[in-house]
């Protein structure tokens, strides 16, 4: 006897087709979507009309939903008086170079563990990837041990962007999604270079990577983003003013700043990210769901 095939759910399909089920389905799907979007814009909107309103009138209870006379001048104030503009360069440095050294290092992990299948790989992989069952804050002591006096070298890498640097290209995560990535590009082709007489490190670079644009793509913006939003390790790390991240100067101007000037510069500072993310959606969703490829 032949059995309906079709995708069972909490709501029949004769349900749907009624009129009260179909307006009970409809206003509950209303109900989620705009719970879902007060929740995730709502601080947003705060932040955004909390930096065009007065002193007086953030500080005000209950709070007010629009400003009453918008106060431009506190982005200007913001600019000037915390020196978002040197702030904003020392991250976009940093996060340069913390996407060069994840593309560079990570990428070739990943492809050694993957393609190439070193002795004990997949040991390797599984001690990576149990770091990231470690609390973050776990590693700040050791991390911060081993960047007053590096290793070996014995050299102090405070106020230096290798302080930085150097921690994110450890990212088990990082080079888990990259494998992943590589794992699903067909062998064939593999074994086409070698037969071309491509070394490992020619295939890497004419095959593999080429084909690796979208989830390259995903780790630079992992990347940017953990740069950007990092606040404790930044602090420690760069305790000069010269060499500030501009969360780390945001709070450090803080204190003597009145508040609608700080949410004036909370918001100057989150624009590079949206705007980057905005950006590169279509290729960070593509990145993350590609599971394979079609030969």
């Amino acid at each position: 006897m032949a059995q309906d095939s079709g995708t069972r759910t909490l709501i029949s399909h004769a349900q749907l087709r009624r009129g009260r089920g179909r307006a009970i389905y409809w206003t509950l799907i209303a109900v989620v979507v705009v719970g879902f979007t007060l929740v995730f814009l709502g601080p947003l909107y705060w932040m955004v009309t909390g930096a065009l309103k007065s002193g007086q009138e953030i500080a005000q209870t209950p709070p007010s939903l629009f400003p009453q006379e918008p106060q431009w001048q506190n982005y200007a104030d913001a600019w000037n008086n915390l020196a978002l503009a040197k702030l904003l360069f020392n991250t976009f440095y940093y996060a340069a170079g913390a996407v060069l050294f994840q593309l560079v290092l990570d990428t070739a992990a990943a492809y050694a563990l993957s393609k190439l299948r070193p002795i004990f790989g997949n040991a390797i992989l599984a001690m990576m990837l149990a770091t990231l069952m470690i609390p973050a804050m776990v590693l700040i002591v050791p991390q911060y041990v081993t960047v007053i006096d590096l290793p070996i070298l014995h050299i102090n890498l405070l106020d230096s962007p290798f302080a930085i640097w150097l921690p994110l290209v450890a990212n088990a995560f990082n080079i888990f999604l990259l494998k992943r990535f590589f794992d699903s590009i067909p062998e064939d082709l593999m074994a086409a270079a070698l037969i071309d007489g491509a070394t490992a490190l020619r295939t890497l670079w004419s095959v593999v990577l080429p084909m690796s644009r979208p989830i390259l793509g995903v780790v630079s913006i992992f990347a940017v983003t953990a740069v950007w939003k990092d606040f404790l390790w930044p602090k420690l790390v760069m305790p000069s003013p010269e060499t500030r991240t501009v969360s780390v100067g945001i709070y450090a101007f803080a204190g003597g700043t009145p508040m609608n000037v700080v949410i004036a510069a909370s918001v100057i500072a989150a624009i590079p990210t949206a705007i980057i993310f905005l950006i590169f959606q279509r290729n960070i969703m593509s990145g993350l769901t590609t599971g394979s490829l079609k030969g």
